[in-house]
């Protein structure tokens, strides 16, 4: 399959962009869309052109109201696809003790990591199911499948771990089809550019030692989304340097 088509959200920066970048590296990809909140991301664009893919990028505001996120997503698709790949990185993060916490941070929360996801997922799957073939990617947090609490987490691990049953439900669901979903728990990856060498020049409170790193997970997205791994779905992978607890920053948010 040379001809495939991806759809990055959230890649104008951070590991979305490395996501999108190694993605074009892996040569499969003939086009890579992008969306993007606020600042389009011509970096990421340049990237992928110059790993020979075509590269096409589309303003999405997924804390945007259903409608105005229904409409956008399906303009990309019916511009930029079908996408026989989705890789959503969209996710936004507040870091509060629940008293701090504000019915704007709920939306925030569930909108930004759960709906986005679903409103994706329902952009994408009609023409996968025509081709029968789909790969998606969705993305937890450190133990979202075990609803592992840590402090100051208190809404965005219930939303991670909404967005980690929503794909293990699909998967089951869409796996007829030849499509497969599955999910990323990333941990103590602080510096969400950060490259494996510079990581590795550095300590971290992991049993791994050091932080984690872009390439950590999109080499992982790229394993993920191969079409050889058909028989893999429904399945959580921690990208976490074997981090199973909250570290000290975050054992003491604001």
């Amino acid at each position: 399959m040379k001809d495939r088509r991806a759809l990055v959200t959230g890649a104008a920066a951070g590991l979305g962009a490395g996501i999108a970048a190694t993605l074009a590296c892996e040569g499969s990809f003939a086009r890579i869309a992008l969306t993007y909140r606020t600042t389009p991301p011509d970096a990421t664009l340049a990237a992928i052109a110059g790993a020979g893919a075509d590269a096409v990028a589309a303003r999405v505001d997924f804390l945007d109201g259903p409608v105005e996120v229904e409409r956008a997503l399906d303009a990309l698709v019916r511009e930029s696809g079908p996408f026989d790949t989705l890789v959503h990185c969209v996710g936004p993060l507040t870091v509060k003790r629940f008293e701090r916490l504000t019915i704007e941070d709920y939306r925030e929360m569930f909108d930004g990591n759960v709906r986005s996801a679903v409103q994706a997922a329902r952009a994408v799957l009609p023409a996968m199911r025509e081709a029968r073939f789909g790969r998606i990617v969705l993305f937890g947090m450190n133990g979202s499948s075990e609803t592992r609490p840590h402090r100051g987490f208190t809404l965005h691990q219930a939303a991670k771990s909404a967005v980690t049953a929503f794909a293990r439900g699909l998967a089951v669901e869409e796996a007829r089809h030849g499509i497969t979903i599955n999910v990323i728990e990333p941990g103590d990856i602080r510096e969400k550019s950060l490259t494996r060498a510079a990581a590795l020049e550095r300590a971290a409170p992991n049993p791994r030692g050091r932080p984690g790193s872009f390439e950590d997970v999109a080499e992982v997205v790229a394993f993920l989304v191969a079409p050889e791994r058909d028989f893999m779905t429904g399945a959580v992978l921690a990208v976490t340097g074997g981090l199973s607890e909250a570290d000290e920053r975050n054992a003491t948010p604001p």
